[in-house]
């Protein structure tokens, strides 16, 4: 499995990427996809919308089940990733990229600093 060592990750699975002027890119990390199997469709309606970290600002269904996702950190949704409607198999094939979800502009990114590391997050799901 894939943990890049430039984002930060949390318990529920998600990692988040700090780019310029505070805007955070969100998606989940490589084992949840894998426990999630084939993703079949993306819901996120929460653009534009100031939420606290670990409320839900979406759902990810599978074949087999459908998942919450939380945010890492508090923030406003300010885009999300249009392109999954029509290819939601893309965050099976590439997480991290393609598969990205949102994009949020954080309140406070220190609060980045809280979340886990590759390292840690990698002994979690061991």
């Amino acid at each position: 499995m894939n943990f890049p060592e430039n984002l930060r990750y949390t318990k529920d699975h998600e990692w988040i990427q700090l780019l310029d002027d505070n805007i955070a890119k969100i998606g989940i990390t490589d084992f949840a996809q894998q426990e999630l199997g084939d993703i079949v469709f993306i819901d996120i309606n929460a653009a534009g919308k100031a939420l606290k970290a670990e409320e839900v600002f979406g759902t990810v269904e599978a074949v087999k089940t459908v998942s919450d996702l939380y945010l890492p950190v508090a923030g406003t949704i300010v885009e999300v990733n249009e392109a999954l409607n029509d290819r939601p198999e893309s965050v099976n094939t590439d997480p991290y990229n393609e598969g990205w979800m949102i994009k949020l502009k954080v309140d406070n990114p220190a609060d980045l600093d809280a979340l886990m590391t590759a390292a840690a997050y990698e002994a979690l799901v061991g």
